[in-house]
């Protein structure tokens, strides 16, 4: 049985299976299985307030998983999937409260990783699947980043291309708004629906003030006086976004292994494109 197979058989049996998207490695579990998705909440340390993403093979298991599925979400759809866009939109009763923290919208994302598609394929199951690590700690981007003893199973798919999390945008009340940045930009999201808001909600995970956080003490700005440690700048990170996003919780990772007692980091430029990496450093900072 290749690793595929396995992954999609333990899946269908409501194990914990760690899958390589374009953005991060995910914790996938079947989305249908109330016990299975427990099972998250559990290995990860999760609060059952934090809702989950499903990952679907197409539009179709989407519109499945959907009380109503609006215009502007085939229209997102159509430009951004298989892709880095999280859609929140009502649900349907299929997905079990426990996905959604008891909210009544779903996360719905079709990832661009072929390997993250065949198994879903495979399993013939939409799969929620949260970052692959102890919840609020850095996020794996590779096979060997993953926690060790979170899932029964790790399907290595080689590194992630994108390198941090979706975007996560709300098509749930008056007007559409971004509640987690991503290297899907508002701007790209306004060239496809027109005008979108800002801000935090429930209905989107990574909103707690200190996560992605490495162990070692991130600094934003200037180095700490005292210690030992590294900074990461324009001098030794990439100048375009996308390439230091692919970048960055790699190197985090690689660095919290050196024993330093920080990592300063500069941020990059207030723009929209920078605005999934500026958030992902806030945050690791805390």
């Amino acid at each position: 049985m290749d690793g595929i197979a396995h992954a999609a058989a333990l899946l269908r049996a409501g194990k914990l299976v760690a899958i390589p998207t374009e953005t991060v490695y995910g914790l996938a579990a079947n989305a249908l299985d109330p016990a299975a998705i427990r099972r998250i909440f559990e290995a990860k340390g999760r609060p059952s307030t934090s809702p989950l993403i499903v990952h679907i093979a197409d539009v179709a298991m989407a519109r499945e998983l959907a009380l109503e599925w609006p215009p502007q979400a085939d229209a997102l759809a159509m430009k951004f999937w298989p892709g880095p866009l999280t859609i929140i939109v009502l649900k349907s009763l299929k997905v079990p409260d426990i996905v959604t923290a008891g909210l009544s919208s779903v996360a719905l994302r079709m990832p661009a990783h072929p390997m993250a598609l065949a198994v879903i394929t495979a399993a013939q199951l939409p799969l929620a699947a949260p970052s692959a690590n102890r919840f609020t700690q850095l996020s794996p981007t590779a096979a060997q980043d993953v926690s060790e003893g979170l899932a029964d199973y790790v399907l290595d798919g080689g590194p992630c291309q994108v390198g941090i999390e979706s975007t996560v945008l709300s098509l749930v009340g008056p007007v559409p708004r971004i509640l987690r940045p991503g290297m899907i930009s508002r701007t790209q999201i306004e060239e496809v629906i027109g005008p979108v808001g800002e801000g935090a909600g429930p209905e989107s995970p990574g909103q707690h003030p200190k996560h992605y956080s490495p162990r070692t003490r991130v600094v934003l700005g200037a180095n700490p006086a005292t210690g030992r440690g590294v900074r990461l700048d324009s001098t030794n990170m990439p100048q375009a976004a996308q390439a230091y996003a692919r970048q960055l919780y790699r190197k985090l990772h690689e660095l919290d292994e050196s024993g330093y007692d920080w990592i300063a980091i500069e941020l990059p430029p207030d723009t929209p494109e920078w605005a999934g990496v500026r958030d992902r450093l806030t945050r690791a900072a805390g």
